[in-house]
């Protein structure tokens, strides 16, 4: 996969391109945190605008007026979203109609593809111009999905070089943005700062980051692996800190009560509410579930060791599905196994105790990585906020004439 440059923003006339606002649906935490970096930019192209829907505390911030909160769509698998389903219909219901009423001027739906798309479609149908930032994963699973997206996008925006030539090529508009990690997390991480804002001992002691996932599901099927991976580890190497973070302090108090069981992991363990970042920063190594997590592991140099585990069915379903031999973000955008993967039944504590004691003490091994994650965060970074407000200006302003 070839990194290609963003797309240059578009220029706009004098007239706002804004009138009646623009509709926003974040789905989860990442797309919370994308579509804040967006939104100022696209405040600044109409004094006055105002922007609605679903969103979270950082789109608040943002200057979001927040219809409903976007954590009542955080559900994932196959299985586990049927028991959410007739409140996730009755939602999508309600909130079409309230958007039919007031009509905004573009509705720009962020990531969760299961909810947005069909929302997309009908107001799609119905006039009202779309963009879609966060393309779903067609390159990896579930290609036909493009087609939906045809009928339900008037432009894709896209956080991966690679995918805008996907969306050429099917002959559907798309602007690369760069991933908005790229421009927060910095080039070169600073870990023994990280350790000081931590209050972790200057002891010479390896640090070990663990981030076993922050949904039920996830923490049900990492966390246990995870923690007995990291005894066998001690048990065998000797002692390791270990920091986790936790999204926040109830999480924090659940996680210590769950450790007591682990007699090696708990001597020194640190548990941190609501700093990931300088958790990964500070870390020698890291064991991470998949997911954007294993990214942010990768923008900050670290060797890491990803681990998943779901539901039974729900991990069947989705391999039957898959499109590429990896599912962790470093692998993928590199196109090769660079780091390790221990995926459902291989998902077990001996085999990922050794690839983690590797990670920890393999200088080559963290160099060439080094050398990699570097070049790969260069291509990820770009001017989000004002090519994705470009963009979203520019299809209003298209469909409205």
């Amino acid at each position: 996969m070839t990194a290609s440059q963003p797309t240059a923003p578009m220029t706009l006339n004098a007239e706002p391109p804004f009138k009646n606002g623009v509709a926003w649906l974040a789905g989860e935490a990442s797309g919370d945190f994308i579509a804040s970096l967006v939104l100022p930019s696209v405040a600044q192209q109409s004094p006055g605008l105002t922007q609605f829907g679903i969103g979270g505390d950082k789109m608040r911030a943002a200057g979001l007026d927040v219809w409903y909160e976007s954590r009542l769509l955080s559900v994932r698998g196959y299985v586990e979203v049927l028991g959410h389903l007739p409140r996730l219909l009755k939602l999508r219901r309600d909130l079409v109609a309230r958007l039919l009423t007031v009509r905004p001027d573009v509705f720009v739906g962020v990531d969760a593809p299961d909810f947005n798309l069909g929302v997309e479609a009908r107001l799609r149908r119905e006039g009202i111009p779309v963009v879609h930032m966060v393309s779903p994963s067609i390159w990896a699973w579930r290609p036909e999905r493009i087609q939906t997206i045809r009928r339900a996008v008037d432009h894709m925006l896209t956080i991966f070089p690679f995918e805008k030539a996907i969306y050429d090529e099917a002959d559907i508009p798309a602007t690369y943005i760069g991933h908005p990690l790229a421009n927060v997390i910095p080039m070169e991480p600073d870990t023994q700062g990280a350790r000081a804002r931590l209050a972790l001992p200057d002891d010479g002691m390896p640090v070990l980051c663990v981030m076993p996932g922050s949904r039920a599901a996830e923490l049900k099927g990492c966390a246990p692996v995870f923690f007995e991976a990291v005894e066998r580890l001690i048990a065998r190497s000797g002692d390791v800190r270990v920091v986790i973070p936790t999204i926040d302090e109830a999480s924090a108090q659940a996680l210590r009560e769950t450790a007591k069981q682990y007699a090696n992991m708990r001597l020194h363990l640190h548990v941190v509410a609501g700093d990931s970042h300088t958790c990964i920063e500070a870390s020698d190594a890291v064991l991470v579930a998949s997911g954007t997590a294993s990214l942010e592991c990768a923008l900050y140099k670290k060797p890491m060791v990803v681990g998943y585990k779901m539901p039974g069915l729900t991990g069947l379903l989705m391999a039957k599905k898959a499109l590429i031999p990896y599912v962790s973000l470093p692998n993928i955008l590199l196109g090769d196994r660079v780091v390790p993967e221990f995926l459902q039944f291989f998902c077990e504590p001996d085999a990922i105790s050794y690839a983690v004691e590797r990670a920890l003490t393999d200088t080559a091994a963290r160099n060439r990585l080094t050398e990699a994650f570097t070049e790969m965060h260069k291509t990820l970074c770009a001017d989000t906020g004002a090519i994705a407000a470009d963009v979203i200006a520019n299809v209003a302003k298209a469909r409205h004439g």
